[in-house]
C-alpha cells in the first residue's frame, strides 16, 4: 500500500508518493513513467509526517534556498543499478551539471569494470521517480545539449536556472 498527495508548485502539480514512512515517488504532472515504479493501490493521505517534510523541503527549494537531498527519508524502487546511479545523482551539487558520459565512467569504477555504456546510465536516470529531489536534471549530453528529461527540456532548463546554472553553454537540441 502506498499513499499519494498532490503539491502545487512553480511547475505545476506534482504528485508525491510514500510507504508510509520514506518518500518513494515525486512526478511532475504529465511526466514520463509517472508512478511506474510503485505497484498496489495508492491511498490519499498528505497529512503523512513524510509528505509535511517533502512539503517543506520544496517550498525552501522554490524559494531559491538548497535543502539538502539527505534531510528526508527516500525510497525508490528500482534494480541495484538504478539505485547506484541514483545514488550518485545525490551528489550533484546545486549549480551544477555533470554529463551521462561522466556518470557512466564513475559507475564503471563502482562495478570494476572497464567501462559502462552510457545509454544504460541514460535508462536509470530516466526512469528516477524521485524527480527534483534526486537531481536527474543535472544530466546533461556531453556536448552541453539539454537532453532526456521526463518532465521536459523547458522544464528541465527552468530548474537548472533556478539552482543557478550558467545556461550559457547548454542548448536544446532540434529534433527533426
Amino acid at each position: 500500500m502506498y499513499f499519494s498527495t498532490t503539491y502545487p508548485s512553480p511547475l505545476g502539480l506534482l504528485t508525491l508518493a510514500s510507504d508510509g514512512d520514506n518518500l518513494a515517488g515525486l512526478w511532475l504532472e504529465g511526466q514520463k513513467y509517472h508512478g511506474d515504479s510503485l505497484s498496489g493501490d495508492r491511498r490519499e493521505n498528505g497529512d503523512l509526517p513524510v509528505f509535511r517534510a517533502a512539503r517543506n523541503w520544496l517550498d525552501r527549494y522554490f524559494a531559491g534556498e538548497k535543502p539538502a537531498v539527505s534531510e528526508l527519508p527516500l525510497a525508490p524502487r528500482g534494480s541495484a543499478f538504478r539505485q547506484k546511479v541514483w545514488s550518485l545523482l545525490c551528489a550533484v551539487p546545486y549549480g551544477e551539471v555533470i554529463t551521462y558520459g561522466d556518470i557512466a565512467k564513475a559507475m564503471a569504477a563502482r562495478m570494476n569494470k572497464e567501462r559502462m555504456s552510457a545509454r544504460a546510465v541514460g535508462g536509470a536516470v530516466g526512469h528516477n521517480p524521485i524527480s527534483i529531489i534526486i537531481p536527474c536534471h543535472r544530466v546533461v549530453g556531453s556536448d552541453g545539449s539539454l537532453t532526456g528529461y521526463a518532465g521536459g527540456i523547458a522544464l528541465k532548463a527552468k530548474l537548472l536556472a533556478l539552482e543557478g546554472v550558467d545556461l550559457s553553454s547548454l542548448f536544446i537540441p532540434l529534433t527533426g
